[in-house]
């Protein structure tokens, strides 16, 4: 079959590997019906170091099951199903407290000898705890949104959980990427009346508006955290929500927050230390986030994509065959594209 590899830093191939195949008892082998380039797979596409062998990438998919080890038992051949971007049994602690990211048996895909989404088939373990089926059939208008519940959805959503979004909570989302628009859905979906979506790509700041945000802020630094603050009283909002992952935008969301406020982080951090004495401690602000549980989130979200409420797949503008899929790195990089999906 042919999958996605990724070489070093720009270098992306479609090549062609072994199909996968069950190996154990609680694998599911799936067909690939819709998969997806992320944000975070550009990280490595701008500082992979050069490696010969390549590594698979691509962790949002949806697709087919083609095939089930003998204990599988929550989903079945033929089913289309949601695969969340890690790998979980279900049963442990972790995944019973709704944190299947820390699954004591889990893993995440391009890892451990488990293939990457990014391809015509992957082999998934631990079936039962990680797949999602979804009542429609592959050829669903439905599709592109109830992919979004692999990730960048789910992202957004536990953004918003992990901070306490209510009715009585401004928000302030930082980053106009896929996962940036869906947090400004997922806060309107609870309750919140002001959201403030900063970034400066008016097709995209435009969609944010039609998902809910009510301002939009082009300015970046100080000058963008005076503009929230103007909106504000003076005094920023109850909740920031930092998308993006590096320093510029966590200084940002430490400036933008309220007193006693929260800043909630899921875009991959690309530093390894920030500041939280000062201002952090004197403001008594709180740090959350992190890696999204997605599985969590399939069955609390997808009621609203089955039912038509919300439509998160409108953050797909540009889709691709898997042979297209190195020029969908190239568009996402340059921002001709804000979230690429791929028809294998």
């Amino acid at each position: 079959m042919k999958a996605t590899y990724i070489y070093g830093a720009g270098d992306v191939r479609v090549i062609d590997v072994p199909d996968p195949s069950i190996q154990q008892s609680t694998d599911a082998i799936v067909r690939v019906v819709r998969a997806c380039i992320c944000g975070s797979d550009l990280h490595p596409y701008h500082h992979m170091a050069p490696n010969s062998a390549g590594n698979s990438i691509g962790h949002e998919f949806v697709g087919v099951v083609e095939d089930t080890g003998s204990e599988v038992r929550t989903v079945k051949r033929g089913d289309l199903v949601i695969a969340p971007f890690a790998w979980s049994d279900g049963t442990c602690d972790f995944c019973r407290e709704g944190l299947q990211t820390s699954c004591r048996h889990g893993g995440f895909w391009n890892m451990g000898g488990v293939g990457g989404g990014q391809a015509e088939a992957v082999r998934v373990p631990l079936a039962d705890g990680t797949l999602v089926a979804a009542p429609v059939t592959e050829d669903s208008p439905l599709v592109p949104s109830l992919l979004t519940l692999s990730d960048v959805y789910g992202t957004g959503y536990h953004a918003a959980i992990r901070a306490n979004v209510n009715s009585r909570t401004t928000v302030t989302v930082i980053g106009d990427g896929a996962v940036g628009l869906l947090a400004v859905l997922s806060a309107r979906g609870l309750g919140a009346e002001q959201i403030i979506l900063m970034g400066r790509h008016k097709d995209r700041t435009d969609l944010g508006r039609e998902f809910g945000a009510t301002d939009v802020v082009a300015d970046r630094g100080d000058e963008g955290i005076e503009r929230v603050r103007e909106l504000t009283g003076g005094d920023g909002t109850h909740v920031v929500i930092e998308a993006v992952g590096y320093m510029p935008a966590y200084e940002q969301a430490v400036g933008v927050v309220r007193q006693g406020g929260v800043v909630s982080r899921v875009g991959v951090p690309q530093y390894e230390s920030a500041p939280i004495g000062g201002r952090v401690f004197y403001g008594n602000i709180s740090l959350t986030g992190g890696p999204a549980p997605a599985r969590a989130y399939i069955e609390t979200l997808m009621p609203g994509i089955l039912d038509g409420r919300v439509d998160p797949g409108r953050v797909f503008d540009r889709e691709v065959d898997l042979d297209g899929v190195p020029d969908g790195y190239r568009a996402m990089d340059t921002r001709e594209a804000l979230k690429v999906i791929v028809r294998p």
